[in-house]
């Protein structure tokens, strides 16, 4: 999928108006029809399944918050499929509506920026659910998963069930991120979907559950690990392909320690530094040294990445392509900048030094960070509610993955104090 991108001065982005806010709408049922038609084939050849759990406590018109697990864009298929004779409003990331506005808004979907503060979507969420009578769709996580595993949920997510206080059903997929990892490069497998819809809290619940509570039972809803499931299924990835840009997850060689020195083409990961390699199986275990499965792996980048926060050495500096988000009419592209990361933050400058973005390590508990972001390259995005900065290192290795760990990291270590 690609993106509306145009070549502008950094100044006259500056002097283009920004997106006026605009109250959600229902989406009528052609759209929804439209919705299911389009997903029809695509699910077909996963063979869809859907297992429904205690969703008869859900009244047919009634409204309710649906939550769901974030691993590829299938996922958007299977809500509208499972939930197609129900009305929603979906939440979805402000550049999916660039060059698409008025579909997206018919399609009822609702912009965010992710990861910034959005106070105005709470307020959007609760005018669909009161005004509207529609159901909200929403992917608590914000970002693909990289690695596979359960990535952080806002501490804020249990504050907002008591806000809306509407039924909570839970959509758990399994098979989707086997069949579309996000560091394949948009290669499909031939992989089996199914689904668990389970009516999870009803507004009893929340209203005699603590936030804490709260965030605890989602806490246990959303740890999963799909390369594990893989294992326990047996599932049989056969594709040559399986292993390609495996280096974008993988990215530090655990015998030598390079970083974005990690090749991954074909089947096998090799390290171009001291050559060591490894072989990602069928069953998804890693053949090699070290480590035998992906995300103990990640988990080791982890904590390397939390021992140079703690030591003072951790620092990302690298040249960058910089394009700019400010409405939705094209995701504009600035000129060249550095984006440099530290304990203190983001630090992004560029455009002849007319472009200075600081960005604190309180700012989010996560990053948006994402692989061949619209085909364009993998990207880091920082910014605020009025303007998002969309960074594509140049000729940097791969510090998307480690870009995410240190800034999870930093939020953690920061709150603590």
């Amino acid at each position: 999928m690609k993106t509306v991108v145009k070549e502008l001065s950094y100044e006259q982005v500056l002097a283009l108006k920004p997106q006026k806010s605009q109250k959600p709408v229902k989406p009528g049922i052609f759209w929804r029809w439209l919705m299911r038609v389009l997903g029809k084939e695509e699910l077909k050849a996963t063979n869809f399944k859907t297992n429904y759990i205690g969703m008869e406590k859900l009244g047919k018109r009634e409204p309710c918050l649906i939550l769901m697990n974030h691993s590829c864009f299938t996922d958007l298929l299977i809500a509208q499929t499972v939930f197609a004779h129900r009305p929603m409003n979906i939440v979805c990331t402000s550049d999916g509506f660039v060059g698409k506005n008025w579909l997206m808004r018919h399609l009822g979907c609702i912009p965010t920026n992710k990861f910034v503060t959005d106070f105005v979507l709470v307020r959007n969420m609760k005018y669909a659910l009161e005004k509207l009578h529609t159901s909200i769709l929403m992917y608590p996580e914000a970002s693909y998963s990289f690695d596979g595993t359960a990535t952080p949920l806002p501490a804020t997510l249990g504050k907002c069930l008591k806000l809306l206080g509407v039924p909570v059903v839970m959509v758990r997929t399994y098979g989707a991120f086997a069949r579309d990892p996000l560091y394949n490069n948009l290669q499909k497998r031939k992989v089996d979907i199914s689904a668990d819809i389970k009516y999870l809290l009803s507004p009893e619940d929340i209203k005699n559950k603590s936030v804490d509570e709260l965030n605890a039972v989602l806490g246990q809803e959303f740890n999963f690990d799909n390369w594990q499931w893989q294992r326990e299924n047996a599932v049989r990835i056969t594709e040559p392909f399986r292993a390609d840009y495996l280096n974008r997850v993988l990215y530090k060689c655990p015998k030598c320690e390079a970083e974005g020195k990690m090749e991954g083409h074909g089947i096998e990961l090799k390290c171009m530094s001291c050559g060591a390699k490894w072989e990602l199986t069928e069953t998804g275990a890693l053949q090699g040294e070290c480590f035998d499965n992906v995300p103990a792996w990640f988990r080791w980048e982890r904590e390397m990445v939390r021992k140079e926060l703690t030591d003072g050495t951790y620092c990302i500096d690298t040249p960058v392509e910089i394009y700019m988000l400010v409405n939705t009419k094209a995701i504009y592209h600035v000129g060249q900048g550095t984006l440099k990361h530290d304990n203190k933050g983001f630090v992004l400058d560029g455009c002849d030094g007319k472009l200075h973005y600081e960005q604190g390590p309180r700012a989010s508990y996560s990053l948006y960070s994402d692989y061949y972001w619209y085909e364009i390259g993998d990207m880091i995005c920082i910014g605020d509610m009025k303007t998002l900065y969309y960074c594509f290192p140049k000729k940097s290795g791969d510090i998307v993955a480690k870009a995410r760990i240190a800034t999870e990291e930093l939020y953690k270590s920061n709150q603590e104090l």
